[in-house]
């Protein structure tokens, strides 16, 4: 397969990975204690745990992406994920999204179209 959309799919599994741990982690509701049992309740809460395991596959596809690609090329790209999580965040929790975060936003893709060159 392409190295290149290897390191998309990683891309997007990472980012989709925080989607899935937010949505999981605010049907918990705050937990307002670190221990075992609050752990494991986190842990496998199904959409925690499936946010997990996005991360987990997006990992493989990033191992075999950088069999090919160079890591100075293929690491930096990863700053995508701050775009697609917050315009996500955005769209599906409703979180605000300002004219700072905009432009910031911006940048990172000017950051990596830079990069992709």
């Amino acid at each position: 397969m392409n190295p290149k959309i290897l390191l998309f799919v990683a891309i997007f599994l990472a980012a989709v990975g925080q989607l899935l741990m937010k949505n999981g982690l605010n049907q918990l509701g705050g937990l307002g204690q670190i221990n075992l049992s609050v752990f494991f309740k986190m842990i496998f809460q199904p959409f925690v745990f499936s946010g997990i395991l996005c991360y987990g596959f997006g990992f493989i596809a990033y191992l075999f992406a950088l069999t090919k690609l160079d890591q100075s090329y293929a690491y930096p790209m990863f700053a995508l994920g701050y775009v697609i999580v917050p315009v996500f965040n955005w769209v599906v929790f409703h979180e605000p999204f300002s004219v700072i975060r905009l432009a910031g936003i911006l940048l990172v893709l000017g950051g990596v179209t830079l990069i992709s060159r």
